[in-house]
């Protein structure tokens, strides 16, 4: 399915007194990986990831593209210049295009196109200062502040880093910070992109969770708020380990807390995007 994302000067998702630093974990996880991939043998980069149809290299390919837009588009923005490629971008079919075209590099190749693709994100990181955080740049859901467009890019490539160790059985690190900026970016992932193809219903969901123990909130309607505040009338509250939590709002394990079906419509617009269910 393909993404409408929504451009313009009011951005469709807002980020309150949560997530006060994005650099940390964002560098943070991306270096960790890579110390990750380094270890690697063949015949582990030849192994299936829990990304159907793709290797773990194939995945750690698709992050070299990834990152390569993310550096694009935050720099873009801190320009003043916020790019529109991703309009009727598939989240599905074009990023299995792109691996399939990269499918002759060799391991060793693709580990360098990762980590010089970490370097230069890191790099636009790193230049930024407290006004670009507020800038406005380009993600799957339309232009973000570049802070919210740093927490996609941690949430995706956090995922992917599990997509790609438990497979083979190694350690997936789980850091706090990591974890709820991931958790909370997710939770208003799903009712953004539903804001973004035109819904205007409204609602809220209240995360209360463990491992680590956080607290937050996501007002859904036209506009997304994610915030620590109190829960307005009619919040639906899901509570449980933060990071079964986090797997299931990401399909990547079964979502298990209580919702009722008539709840449910909120955290249908990533499973529609990409055409996942349940």
């Amino acid at each position: 399915m393909q993404v409408t994302p929504r451009y313009g000067d009011e951005p469709i998702m807002r980020m309150e007194s949560l997530i006060s630093d994005p650099a940390t974990p964002l560098l943070r996880q991306r270096a960790r990986l890579a110390q990750v991939l380094a270890s690697l043998d063949a015949e582990q980069w030849a192994r299936p990831s829990r990304c159907a149809g793709w290797s773990i290299q194939d995945v750690v390919a698709h992050l070299v593209t990834t990152n390569q837009f993310w550096a694009l588009s935050i720099s873009s923005g801190v320009r003043g210049e916020p790019t529109r490629f991703l309009k009727g971008f598939d989240p599905v079919a074009t990023p299995a295009q792109m691996v399939e075209a990269v499918r002759s590099w060799t391991a060793v190749e693709t580990l360098e196109q990762y980590t010089e693709s970490n370097g230069a994100l890191a790099a636009s990181i790193e230049a930024l200062d407290e006004r670009s955080w507020s800038a406005l740049a380009e993600a799957p859901p339309g232009h973000l502040t570049v802070a919210l467009v740093a927490l996609h890019a941690l949430w995706d490539s956090w995922i992917h880093e599990r997509d790609i160790v438990l497979p083979l059985g190694l350690d997936a690190v789980e850091e706090a910070d990591e974890i709820v900026a991931s958790l909370a970016y997710v939770a208003a992932l799903g009712p953004a992109f539903l804001a973004a193809s035109g819904s205007t219903r409204t609602g809220a969901l209240e995360l209360r969770v463990t491992r680590p123990d956080a607290r937050m909130v996501v007002d859904v309607g036209p506009t997304i708020v994610v915030h620590d505040g109190p829960c307005p009338a009619g919040t639906v509250t899901l509570t449980g380990d933060a990071v079964e939590l986090l797997e299931a709002l990401s399909f990547r394990a079964p979502f298990t807390s209580v919702m009722s079906d008539g709840d449910r419509w909120m955290l249908g617009g990533l499973g529609a995007v990409f055409e996942r269910t349940g």
